[in-house]
């Protein structure tokens, strides 16, 4: 017998030039209260990222998209927010926050 459970996800996108509305989809999270799961996957595409915008910084991006997976996972090297419960950090992770990294 499977078990069934409700879970909850949001993409995370990168919107180099907001002024112009362009977006890549770069990862996405993943939240599951009932079996106690919360992971995300991020792959950024450099090249399209730069197509899009030529003078982004693209190691600012990438070290911005790291603190994802690592406030997932909890504990110390998620700083503050690593101390709250799994449901916490994922309503944390998906608040809207900054222009160019948005879920």
């Amino acid at each position: 017998m499977s078990a069934e459970y409700t879970y909850d996800y949001a993409i995370i996108r990168v919107v180099p030039r907001v002024d112009r509305g362009e977006q890549i989809n770069v990862g996405v999270i993943l939240s599951c209260p009932d079996a106690t799961f919360l992971d995300a996957r991020i792959e950024l595409d450099e090249a399209l990222l730069l197509a899009l915008d030529p003078s982004v910084d693209v190691a600012t991006v990438q070290a911005n998209l790291s603190v994802i997976p690592a406030v997932c996972r909890g504990g110390a090297d998620a700083g503050p927010i690593g101390a709250l419960d799994a449901r916490s950090r994922f309503r944390w992770l998906v608040s809207p926050r900054s222009t160019m990294i948005q879920p």
